[in-house]
């Protein structure tokens, strides 16, 4: 059977699964599909939007939901791949993330699951594939993945472990922030009592720390009063002091550069918890964390990709400072020429960063920061973003991170409707 052949009996299938959900006789399903009883699915077997819609809600399903289903069925089929067994699979998907080689170890997470024979197989098999979509950018694939792999039984407390923690990540990276903090303090309940100990348990207690300390601090931006800010802001800053101290430790001991990068870049987000809570001076900040990026002027230089990713962060650190500073001392601002340079430099390197390593999450942080700069600054001119010209890569970069990140669509939009759109053809 071929694949058209096979998409046209999936969306056959969906339409009678319909049919039986709506208790619709064989004419009603034919109306509501728009289609003749008798060719529900198209000859070519790739079925235009309208009938995919048409199927999500005669399902009440997603249109998404049902795209997947009729374009990717149960997933791809590497014959080779599924010939290897389990471990050799496993082995190769570490090794293919180490080296970063996502759509590879989407292959092997994929031919994993078609193998696993037993419910931890199945959970590991969806922790590979998640940090396989984690590093493609298919974040809200990630997340379901992590679900799906969390949901079996008997997987072990290592396994159920790490997917909790990516589960966190997941969210996070989302921003889903209550949901990812709540996550990582569960992750860290468990170390209270019983420290952690295994390489394993240790990098957990670290990621947890971690993200509970980075959601905090991003959640600074929510909150409704000065105090509230101070007192979160030091939670924030508790947590990620430890975590540089935990991935340290990690990274004396086990010389891996994730754990070198990870601590930098817990350092770099203490600094704009501690200027929040009221302990550092946003210029005290600024000038170590521009003293720091200027480590980083040619980031082609070699050296870890995981120092030049926090490299980034600490950009978008910096500029959250200068922003938050601005939006306190708003009468004050347009004078204070350090701050506004600061946040220049530190805009610009971010989204420099995010293109070297075509880094999703920084992208958005690179527009959003530039576009609230844009809007919000009180020097800045109306006619500012009216001249914000954009070539057709920037396009493609916003429209990726549109897609990426929901929250971050309107944005886009707004970004697209004030933007002058060069050689874009819109």
């Amino acid at each position: 059977m071929t694949v058209d052949d096979q998409r046209k009996v999936r969306i056959e299938r969906m339409a009678k699964l319909a049919r039986v959900y709506r208790g619709w006789s064989a004419a009603q399903m034919s109306e509501a599909l728009g289609r003749e009883q008798s060719r529900v699915g198209p000859a070519s077997g790739n079925p235009k939007l309208d009938l995919v819609a048409r199927l999500a809600d005669a399902l009440d399903w997603e249109i998404g939901d049902v795209a997947e289903r009729v374009w990717r069925g149960k997933g791809a089929r590497d014959g080779d791949l599924r010939a290897l067994p389990f471990a050799d699979l496993d082995a190769r998907a570490q090794t293919e993330h180490r080296a970063g080689e996502y759509a590879s170890m989407e292959r092997t997470g994929n031919a994993m699951r078609l193998i696993a024979g037993t419910a931890r197989e199945r959970a590991v098999a969806a922790n590979r594939l998640a940090g396989a979509y984690d590093g493609v950018g298919r974040y809200n694939r990630m997340l379901d993945t992590v679900r799906e792999g969390l949901s079996e039984r008997h997987i072990g407390v290592d396994v159920r472990t790490m997917l909790t923690i990516n589960l966190a990540n997941a969210y996070y990276t989302l921003w889903n922030l209550h949901e990812a903090r709540s996550i990582a303090e569960s992750v860290l309940e468990r170390f209270a009592e019983d420290p952690a100990r295994t390489r394993l348990e240790r990098v957990a207690e670290a990621f947890g720390r971690a993200l509970r300390g980075h959601a905090r601090r991003r959640m600074l931006g929510t909150c409704e009063s000065p105090e509230e800010q101070r007192a979160l802001a030091a939670s924030a800053a508790h947590d990620l002091g430890l975590a540089a101290d935990l991935y340290t430790g990690l990274f004396g001991d086990f010389d891996d550069p994730q754990y070198q990068g990870l601590a930098h870049t817990a350092r770099g987000g203490l600094l704009e918890a501690r200027v929040a809570a009221g302990e550092l001076a946003p210029e005290a900040a600024l000038e170590k964390i521009l003293t720091e990026l200027d480590g980083f002027v040619d980031i082609a230089a070699p050296r870890p990709a995981q120092m030049i990713e926090s490299c980034g962060w600490w950009s978008v650190f910096g500029a959250n400072v200068a922003m938050r500073a601005g939006e306190e001392n708003a009468a004050e601002f347009s004078e204070r020429s350090g701050l506004e340079q600061a946040l220049a430099i530190c805009t610009n390197k971010a989204a420099e960063v995010g293109e070297h390593l075509q880094h999703w999450p920084m992208r958005e942080r690179a527009f959003t920061l530039e576009w609230f700069r844009k809007q919000t600054i009180p020097w800045m001119k109306p006619a500012d973003c009216a001249s914000w010209m954009l070539d057709a890569e920037d396009v493609r970069v916003l429209v990726g991170a549109m897609g990426r990140f929901p929250y971050f669509r309107p944005t886009g939009w707004a970004i697209l409707d004030r933007a002058v759109l060069a050689g874009v053809g819109m």
